[in-house]
């Protein structure tokens, strides 16, 4: 039997996922770390987190499913985006990661928009504005703040490619995971050299470029003795999460937007080109899939804002959680549900990191607005899960009108796992909300990336026609569109009365 190993490095956990030659899953884990913020706009992790909790994981998910590991063929990573790592010349970090959070280079992102120009930008790199979040930003940043580590630095890796190099001991990347660092010719496919330029390094200091879905390698006797697994096992370049995400989930045509409520909040949709937006408003990633790109806007705190409210306001449930072997998430949903729909006027800003699509603020912060002495603990958490149903309807309407409309969302990432949260969005949007098994798509989906470099699958239709299953499906409730209508214009009218409030000084 051959076997299949996907691997998500994402924002706060990495996850694994085997799967056998069929298709079937075999086994699923997880190992979760927490972001540093060293203050309000920083946000980092020690590099080597990465790699040991992908060890962990990997070899979790080969003990629940008790398979032979002789049997694994192929390893297939994908990873958050734009956080960057710098290395010396043999991979070994110089310094924390900057997670893709990370807002501290603020004066670099103003300073390379003033240079280049949206429209430019938007062009060679499919990213609609410049801000900090992009790892050019980043990597400037050290340049002028920390000359120490740039100097010494022999190269900036995302997480991706940091994996890559502990798994098979190459410097490889793809287009899928830098098409929002800022340094990727999405047209050329290959780096953008004004941008390298502007913010001083050369090729040579990044990784060498494969396409998504190409084995870079098998398994260094370091990672082999690490995981347990032979040298033979070949390592696979995915891409970013919320590509092997769209494949995951079987967005790899046209007519198909999916979402992913993880970490962030994002959409995808699949196009055979770029340029098709002639506004520059919305994202374009190289897709995992080949030949094709998605749009792909992104919001930065999407489930991750339930998860500060658990971390902040939710002792109790977290307490009750642990004595009863439950989750968190499960008991804070079933406190929303005791709330109405529309939270009774509270509503919630849910720009924790700052706003990205459609509205590209990284000032704007997180508010709750319009509560009374009658709203408790229910309303607030149903706000929460309402802010992020409403970020999701604001960019449906951006790709419509781009001509990528939707007639169903596949909802995949951890928030799928909430029936109220998929009923909430189906209600807000309008649109049915189809999930399916096994929530983690990216790891399915570098699972299918792996069989198809294998050559276990002929493609990807053939390796989704095996792996991909329909959970479940949640229509909206007609009779609530008004109440819902009503909350979301309201949504961007507190947005729109705030905007000049966050940039406000003083």
């Amino acid at each position: 039997m051959t076997i299949l190993l996907g691997l998500d490095v994402g924002t706060t956990s990495v996850k694994a996922g085997l799967f056998d030659e069929s298709g079937r899953r075999l086994a699923t884990a997880a190992d979760e770390y927490r972001i540093d913020h060293p203050t309000p706009d920083r946000a980092e992790l020690d590099p080597e987190t990465y790699w040991s909790a992908t060890v962990t994981a990997i070899r979790r998910a080969l003990a629940v499913s008790g398979a032979d590991p002789a049997q694994l063929a192929a390893i297939a990573v994908s990873s958050q985006g734009e956080t960057v790592i710098p290395v010396d010349a043999v991979g070994r970090p110089l310094g924390p990661a900057l997670v893709w959070l990370d807002n501290r280079a603020g004066a670099e992102a103003r300073w390379l928009a003033e240079r280049f120009g949206d429209a430019a930008v938007y062009e060679r790199t499919g990213i609609p504005s410049i801000n900090p979040t992009w790892t050019a930003c980043k990597i400037l940043w050290w340049r002028r703040n920390e000359p120490d580590v740039f100097a010494h630095a022999r190269r900036f890796l995302l997480v991706e490619d940091f994996i890559l190099h502990r798994l098979s001991g190459r410097f490889v990347t793809d287009g899928a995971v830098n098409c929002t660092s800022l340094l990727y010719d999405i047209r050329d496919h290959g780096w953008w050299g004004p941008m390298l330029e502007a913010i001083g390094i050369e090729p040579g200091h990044l990784p060498e470029i494969v396409r998504p879905g190409s084995v870079v390698g098998t398994l260094s006797p370091a990672a082999s003795r690490a995981l347990g697994l032979p040298s033979t096992v070949r390592v696979v370049s995915g891409g970013m999460d919320q590509c092997t995400g769209a494949v995951g989930v079987g967005n790899i045509d046209g007519g198909v937007v999916s979402e992913s409520t993880g970490g962030a909040l994002t959409l995808q949709a699949s196009v055979d080109r770029h340029g098709l937006d002639l506004t520059g408003q919305t994202p374009v990633y190289v897709h995992s899939a080949p030949n094709r790109y998605l749009y792909c806007p992104v919001c930065p705190t999407g489930g991750m804002a339930l998860t500060w409210f658990r971390d902040q306001f939710g002792g109790e449930e977290v307490a009750l959680a642990a004595r009863d072997g439950r989750s968190a998430y499960d008991l804070l949903t079933e406190l929303a549900a005791q709330a109405p729909p529309g939270a009774e006027g509270l509503t919630m800003l849910p720009h924790l990191m700052g706003a990205f699509s459609p509205e590209y603020d990284p000032e704007a912060r997180g508010v709750f607005y319009g509560f009374t002495l009658r709203h408790g603990k229910p309303h607030f958490v149903r706000a929460v899960l309402e802010a992020v149903a409403f970020m999701l309807r604001r960019n449906l309407e951006l790709l419509a009108g781009v001509g990528a409309g939707a007639s169903e969302i596949r909802s995949h990432g951890g928030g799928a796992r909430s029936a109220l949260w998929n009923q909430i969005k189906a209600d807000v949007c309008g649109l049915p909300v189809v999930t399916l098994q096994g929530e983690d798509a990216a790891v399915r989906g570098d699972a299918m990336l792996a069989g198809v470099a294998t050559d276990t699958f002929r493609d990807l239709a053939e390796a989704g026609a095996a792996m991909i299953e329909t959970l479940g499906r949640y229509e909206p409730t007609v009779a609530l569109r008004p109440v819902y209508d009503e909350a979301y214009a309201r949504y961007l009218r507190l947005f729109d009365a705030l905007r000049p409030l966050f940039h406000a000084t003083g």
